[in-house]
């Protein structure tokens, strides 16, 4: 089914229209309409208008509203202040948009007019370490611009940039090599991620202890880095083992986060090893980068040191080796020229902005990002314990993601199971649901905050079931499903006819704007501005439940189905918004 246009859109068009018929020395002047407290919206065009052409705002004004018809869509409009508009809809438009969007699997949502090819680049862990409280933000946030671009219409490539290079694996494939069973594991059982991680970190701080204490080692390790980068087979294939074990990790974390991970999305430093050599020729044949002590660097006029010196990207070293920019700036040449991608969007940390706003500058002048092909970093803030302080263990080191999934699911599982009164679940159902709602908390939690800000880490809080937190969502979809259930044969009906309660004009205004709010955010990068749709789109239900019986006391047939209406509509709206999110909504709570 074709998209249903909201009714800002309708309004605006109409009043867009009314004005070039007044004022046709205007030209396409915009009414600048908003939501308003005092009518359904506000255009506040007129004011600037009149300025402009030298006129009286209110007589322009007059002139507008003369010019519009009232009726099937506008109540009335009011001319306020210095030429303000005041819009107030009709109950039948409100009902008849809302019964269009719900014959529609996409509940009216249009696509992108223009859908591209973005690349995503998110959740990046590195090789034979744990992941840790660090690698949460840019998974959840990462994973929910995956879904809401592709619902947009937009081709999105997933990139996973996985730290799987460097001198460090010297000394882990040296180890490897001289203790050769340190990764097999017994049996032919399928392992899981805490035995492969368990490994890893084993041979790690053995390899560690070694390096540090034995010089002879130290050699060989440094000797086995050399091997690596010239492609040796053994120890590419000793390499090979830490990368797929870590695999076997990553996935059982990203599995526990209810999030998607395909092979093929990870492309890790590795990945651009045979492009450095020519991203660096490329650049200094272009003049882009400049020899300076040694090193192949780029310069800029606003990036100095403390000193008051320039501070360059380093390209390559003075002894020739390849830093982040190098990888940074071939992996730019690889998603724009092999993957066609016009949009590359880096989840990082904001700590990492310099170096991103230095790499992108040097991929414009370089001419592989330009007006048709952006880079954007989408920057975000730290976790916080609730004291304020980046989050820590009471030991101070970093708290394991693992532990935290793990605790948050267990408190959820509580909360659930105390819900349950009347003993409707099975311990399965609890355990299931307990996961659901624990693993929504933590992505709610991160995403409802704007994502350049630093958040406080309050399982408390996440969990419970007042407030903006995803269980208060949860729990407004299961008890509408609930509702719906209870209604037994009435259905969900529209009836255009009917006059609307004040609540139920909220509520449907506000269902209206799902689409418009899911442009904004795939326009912007912002996750939170779909969070706080949804927030407001329960409160405005819990409203409309307390003021407007669906069930009981019994309303008229065609009132009660018109609710069931705006009740399925509701509920429809949140399973979509909270999937966009990466969010469960269990049908029963």
């Amino acid at each position: 089914m074709a998209s249903v246009p909201s009714l800002a859109s309708t309004v605006q068009q109409r009043l867009a229209d009314a004005l070039s018929a007044a004022l046709p020395e205007a030209g396409s002047a915009d009414p600048l309409l908003r939501r308003s407290d005092r009518a359904d919206f506000q255009a506040n065009g007129i004011l600037a208008l009149a300025k402009k052409l030298k006129g009286n705002p209110r007589e322009l004004a007059a002139k507008v509203v003369g010019g519009l018809s009232t009726g099937d869509l506008i109540e009335e409009i009011e001319v306020s202040g210095p030429g303000f508009l005041n819009i107030t809809l009709t109950d039948e438009a409100i009902v008849k948009t809302l019964a269009a969007r719900a014959t529609d699997d996409r509940l009216g949502v249009p696509y992108a007019q223009n859908p591209g090819t973005t690349v995503i680049d998110y959740a990046q862990p590195n090789v034979a370490k744990e992941m840790h409280v660090g690698h949460l933000r840019s998974a959840v946030i990462g994973d929910a611009m995956v879904q809401i671009l592709k619902f947009a219409g937009e081709k999105v490539i997933r990139r996973h940039h996985i730290g799987d290079w460097g001198t460090q694996y010297g000394m882990l494939i040296q180890y490897l090599i001289e203790h050769p069973h340190e990764l097999d594991h017994e049996g032919t059982e399928e392992v899981s991620g805490e035995e492969a991680m368990s490994s890893l970190n084993r041979i790690y701080k053995a390899s560690r202890a070694l390096f540090d204490s034995d010089e002879a080692f130290k050699d060989r390790a440094r000797n086995r880095v050399v091997d690596l980068q010239a492609g040796d087979p053994e120890t590419r294939a000793h390499w090979q083992r830490f990368v797929d074990e870590s695999k076997i990790y990553f996935y059982s974390v990203f599995n526990k986060l209810d999030m998607e991970i395909h092979d093929a999305d990870i492309v890790g430093e590795s990945g651009y090893n045979d492009m450095l050599d020519e991203t660096c020729r490329l650049l200094e044949e272009s003049g882009v980068a400049v020899r300076s002590e040694g090193a192949l660097c780029v310069f800029f006029d606003d990036v100095k040191g403390p000193d008051g010196n320039p501070t360059p990207l380093i390209v390559r070293k003075s002894n020739g080796g390849y830093g982040y920019a190098a990888t940074d700036l071939s992996a730019i040449r690889d998603r724009v020229q092999h993957l066609k991608a016009n949009t590359l969007i880096y989840v990082v940390d904001a700590r990492q902005s310099l170096h991103f706003k230095m790499v992108f500058e040097t991929a414009r002048r370089a001419g592989w990002l330009n007006d048709e092909v952006k880079a954007v970093q989408l920057a975000f803030g730290t976790v916080l314990g609730k004291d304020g302080k980046p989050f820590k263990t009471r030991e101070g080191e970093t708290v394991r993601l693992v532990d935290l999934l793990d605790e948050a699911i267990e408190r959820a599982t509580a909360v659930v199971r105390e819900k349950d009164v009347q003993k409707q679940l099975t311990e399965e159902e609890i355990a299931e649901r307990g996961t659901q709602v624990g693993i929504g908390a933590i992505k709610y939690a991160d995403l409802s905050t704007s994502a350049a800000r630093d958040y406080k880490f309050d399982l408390d809080q996440m969990v419970s079931l007042n407030g903006d937190t995803s269980v208060y969502l949860q729990y407004a979809y299961a008890r509408i499903q609930s509702i719906l259930r209870k209604a037994g044969e009435v259905k969900p009906a529209a009836h255009p006819e009917l006059e609307l309660a004040a609540a139920e004009r909220a509520l449907g205004l506000h269902l209206d704007e799902f689409g418009e709010t899911l442009a904004e955010v795939a326009g912007s990068y912002e996750p939170h501005k779909l969070a706080a749709y949804l927030y407001r789109l329960a409160s405005l239900f819990t409203t409309f439940y307390d003021q407007c019986p669906v069930i009981k006391p019994a309303p008229a047939r065609e009132v009660a189905e018109n609710r069931l209406l705006f009740c399925d509509m509701t509920a429809r709206t949140l399973h979509q918004g909270m999937a966009l999110l990466g969010i469960r909504t269990p049908e029963r709570l």
